[in-house]
């Protein structure tokens, strides 16, 4: 998470002088997240879920019906036990585990041939509204602090924007950008004020990155779009912030669909103002920030996490 020796991102920091000010903690006890959209220990999901809990939070998350039996079976041989070691000690626990799949809102919108598949069949009902439906009966109303939305899929992503189908560039935009819609919607009324809902966007939503196609620039720059108009109903409905965060390119097994995520990643790395490569970690502790009260006075926003690349034009040297 950080360089060694230098001190955790939760925990207060020490005075040197009479002058100086103490340094807050994020401090999350007390608090209940949900994270939707994890199936393995490589993407910012399972990033910012350590990095809540590491703060203090009760962490369930949603993972991809498809997805979720090789998750918990690596879960359950200890296969994933490296990375869910807390900077503090212990493990990553998860409270709950449940199955989502982002592309329907309830079950009536599934097709019988998903219904019948057995990766979906023993999972219950995996739509959003059945993710509501199991949250509610097994916290109560008035019971979500914070709600991460980390979805996304562009089964055309391949493709140039220009040869990507009606059918594909509206699966990206459904399940990478209304998704978040319908999950505020439906988790909204169960979120207590002051919560935080958070969405994960890319530079692509508002620049040309070439080969981020089959319309998921389009669902990014929707998503942006809708984060702003959701900042302002959901705030006055329940009270509730809502972000974004621009992260920059990591090589996680999503990002990998793309077939030129190392590409990106060199370029950010030759070209933003800090030559880095972007972690996890830089990611999922600014996610732990923007879900705390330190945060409690941002909302409708975009925030970039990507050493800075977006800011740049042109770069010389």
């Amino acid at each position: 998470m950080r360089a060694k020796g230098a001190s955790a991102p939760c925990q207060e920091g020490q005075s040197e002088g009479k002058n100086r000010p103490r340094m807050t903690a994020i401090d999350l006890k007390g608090k209940r997240a949900l994270v939707a959209g994890v199936s393995d220990v490589t993407g910012f999901g399972f990033a910012i879920a350590k990095s809540l809990a590491e703060c203090g939070a009760e962490v369930c998350v949603a993972s991809w019906p498809p997805a979720m039996g090789i998750f918990e079976t690596m879960l359950r041989r200890g296969k994933m036990d490296e990375a869910r070691q807390l900077e503090g000690g212990g493990m990553l626990d998860f409270a709950k585990i449940y199955p989502l799949d982002a592309t329907y809102d309830t079950l009536e919108d599934v097709p019988d041939d998903v219904k019948e598949n057995k990766r979906y069949s023993e999972r219950g009902d995996f739509t959003i509204q059945g993710l509501a439906d199991s949250w509610k009966a097994d916290f109560g109303g008035d019971s979500l602090d914070i709600l991460v939305h980390s979805l996304a899929n562009g089964p055309e992503v391949a493709k140039d924007v220009i040869d990507t189908s009606r059918k594909g560039y509206l699966a990206a935009v459904g399940v990478s950008a209304y998704s978040m819609v319908s999950m505020v919607s439906k988790f909204g009324p169960m979120m207590r004020k002051g919560g935080s809902a958070t969405s994960l966007t890319y530079l692509a939503a508002q620049q040309v990155i070439p080969g981020y196609g089959g319309g998921m620039s389009s669902a990014k720059a929707a998503l942006e779009c809708d984060t702003k108009y959701l900042a302002y109903q959901a705030g006055r409905r329940y009270g509730i912030r809502v972000n974004t965060i621009s992260a920059g390119p990591f090589k996680s097994r999503a990002a990998s669909a793309t077939g030129i995520i190392v590409g990106y990643i060199e370029h950010y790395a030759e070209h933003a103002p800090l030559q880095q490569k972007l972690t996890q970690e830089e990611v999922s502790n600014v996610a732990a920030f923007i879900s705390s009260p330190l945060a409690s006075g941002i909302t409708g926003t975009v925030l970039f996490v990507d050493k800075g690349f977006h800011a740049m034009g042109m770069s010389y040297g």
